[in-house]
């Protein structure tokens, strides 16, 4: 019996078990990248690159409506936050087919700019957008109202989805195409609205909410779309210039190296859905909110350091078993992408937590930062190694500034 309740009490909570999903889901989303890396080689890869590039920009274009969803899904209750979700809704639909429609339309334009073999990916990439913003509000929902469960199978049945259905393309029929690889993506799209809470969706004329309370929204959103946008600066513009400016061998084996220095960033991802409906919660109640962000900082820094160590030690290992011997050209510059991605994380943490509490200085100074790292790529890029130590310095000075901002603001509430 007394084993029974001791079992009882170690029960996993929501919040763990979203940080198993979320691992897992990360894990899956590597096992996709790893064996489209084996079975394209570097040159075909390269294409699938771009395109995994541009899902990622429309994950952190889409997640202004998510966090901004999930932020307000804590602080408004009853008609108001109806009314806020039906017009959530309603804007994001909007934006997601312009999105998606000035994808289609220059599609050709895109292909021309990075250089890839189709343009049909990009249209078929396209047609999902809308779906991916209906999405990222339907998380939005259950991230502010820590229905953890549901977040979780969210994620997994848009990871699984994908993996699947393109695997299954690719070995099935024998199509080793960029263009597989957009069905895979628009499809998991759809898989990924599940479970969807339809009575929220509500386009019909709903009562407006406050002036004050509108106000409070738009603010907040148009400082979370400015900060996605230093994310997608910082988080993707080195691919996308390593693909312009390289040839598509040097480009496929930079992504390689790409895909295994950002696992400590996705992991950090999992800690920053977690703290943000915290943290507004708490600064609701009016309690301390710090020790929130001194235990993530914490985590990330730990796993930022082994990572870091681990392909310091081992880069050769790492490269040959998670993409083969066509890639060994890369290891020496492992351990340093890993840290420019380490460091990034733990400043992303300090960014994300003001962002909570409604101040907006850090957000702009990685603002600053997404640029000089963009800018230094641009004028030094003689050699993939240079690419890499332009964001070591940007990213270097980016986190610098961040924790001598939080001491300076802690010192000045005193």
């Amino acid at each position: 019996m007394q084993a029974l309740s001791i079992l009882k009490t170690k029960k996993i909570s929501p919040e763990q078990l979203f940080m198993l999903s979320v691992l897992a889901v990360n894990g899956g989303n590597y096992l996709y990248n790893l064996i489209l890396g084996r079975v394209l080689g570097p040159a075909q890869f390269a294409d699938a690159a771009v395109l995994i590039t541009f899902l990622l920009v429309l994950s952190f274009v889409a997640m202004t409506f998510q966090l901004v969803t999930a932020k307000f899904s804590v602080v408004f209750e009853n008609d108001t936050f109806k009314n806020f979700i039906s017009k959530i809704y309603k804007n994001a639909t909007i934006v997601g087919l312009g999105l998606g429609a000035l994808i289609i339309v220059f599609a050709n334009q895109l292909q021309a700019l990075f250089n890839t073999s189709s343009s049909s990916m990009f249209t078929i990439f396209g047609v999902g957008v809308p779906l991916y913003f209906l999405m990222s509000v339907n998380r939005g929902v259950f991230q502010g109202k820590k229905e953890f469960k549901s977040l979780s199978i969210t994620y997994q049945a848009e990871m699984l989805s994908r993996l699947v259905i393109t695997l299954a393309l690719i070995f099935l029929f024998d199509i080793q195409s960029s263009v597989v690889i957009a069905v895979g993506i628009l499809i998991s799209f759809g898989f990924g609205l599940v479970p969807f809470k339809f009575k929220n969706l509500n386009f019909k004329k709903t009562i407006a909410i406050e002036a004050s309370q509108s106000k409070q929204v738009k603010s907040f959103f148009i400082i979370t779309a400015f900060y996605e946008f230093t994310q997608i600066i910082i988080n993707n513009s080195d691919i996308l210039l390593v693909k312009h400016y390289f040839d598509a061998y040097d480009a496929g084996l930079y992504a390689s190296l790409a895909l295994i220095g950002r696992i400590v960033y996705f992991v950090a991802w999992m800690f920053v859905m977690l703290s943000l409906p915290t943290v507004v919660q708490l600064k609701k109640e009016g309690k301390a909110t710090a020790p929130i962000l001194f235990k993530y900082v914490g985590y990330i820094a730990a796993i930022a350091t082994a990572i870091v160590i681990g392909c310091a030690l081992f880069p050769e290992t790492a490269i040959t078993i998670l993409f083969g011997d066509s890639y060994l050209t890369m290891a020496p510059l492992l351990w340093k992408y890993a840290l420019a991605t380490g460091l990034f994380a733990i400043s992303n943490i300090f960014a994300y937590y003001y962002l909570s509490l409604d101040r907006y200085i850090p957000v702009v100074i990685s603002g600053v930062f997404g640029m000089l790292q963009m800018g230094l790529v641009i004028f030094f890029h003689d050699s993939l190694e240079q690419v890499v130590h332009m964001q070591i310095i940007a990213m270097v000075s980016l986190l610098v500034i961040q924790v001598i901002f939080f001491v300076f603001e802690s010192k000045m509430k005193k």
